[in-house]
């Protein structure tokens, strides 16, 4: 599992964490950048940098689920440049090392690293993000199906990969249906202590 050229030393320790929207990547991912002491990067914030400068109003959380951000997807699938600047970005701060990366596209474009996938039912995924966003259940389920077409056929399109059908990039699969966001860190982080870093005492 820690065989690539990416992993064993903290210092060049890059992680991708990966999962469907509401799955809780973007929870794990930070909470594990801050234990470990390295930097986070958000393929999601980056998309939301780019939709700014491109003029979309981007505030608000659950910004993805709205209609103006079903409009900035619409757009992302007619201008295939928006993608591929972001995911060129990320790609050099990877080579840096040292970083966890909240993204859809890293762990099939990454030669290396540590490549997490969570698996959520998309009615635990649903019931989150209309708590999150504070939403009814339709119309999360609404916004979620509509996102993830628009997204499985851009990276499709892009990078010829299936997001969420294809699990072969990943070291590891995590189904986080019945877990807390404390459980699926603890279960994280004792697989990165004890395979990745190589750590004897998980507890450190």
């Amino acid at each position: 599992m820690a065989s690539d050229s990416a992993i064993g030393n903290k210092n060049k320790l890059v992680i991708c964490i990966c999962g469907m929207a509401g799955s809780g990547k973007s929870t794990v991912a930070k909470r594990i950048a801050r234990h470990y002491g390295l930097r986070y990067s958000s393929g999601g914030d980056a998309l939301k940098a780019v939709a700014a400068e491109l003029g979309y109003r981007t505030s608000g959380e659950g910004w993805w689920e709205t209609e103006e951000g079903i409009r900035f997807l619409k757009e992302r699938s007619r201008n295939p440049e928006i993608d591929r600047r972001v995911d060129q970005k990320q790609l050099e701060w990877a080579k840096e090392g040292g970083i966890v990366f909240d993204s859809w596209a890293m762990p099939w474009l990454l030669r290396d690293g540590f490549k997490v996938w969570l698996e959520a039912s998309e009615e635990v995924r649903a019931h989150r993000i209309a708590e999150r966003d504070k939403l009814t259940p339709e119309e999360a389920l609404k916004f979620l199906r509509e996102k993830e077409a628009r997204t499985k056929r851009i990276y499709k399109k892009l990078y010829g990969f299936s997001l969420g059908e294809d699990f072969s990039p990943f070291h590891l699969i995590i189904d986080v249906n019945l877990l807390s966001k404390d459980e699926v860190f603890e279960a994280l982080r004792l697989v990165i202590d004890r395979f990745v870093l190589g750590r004897e005492d998980s507890s450190i």
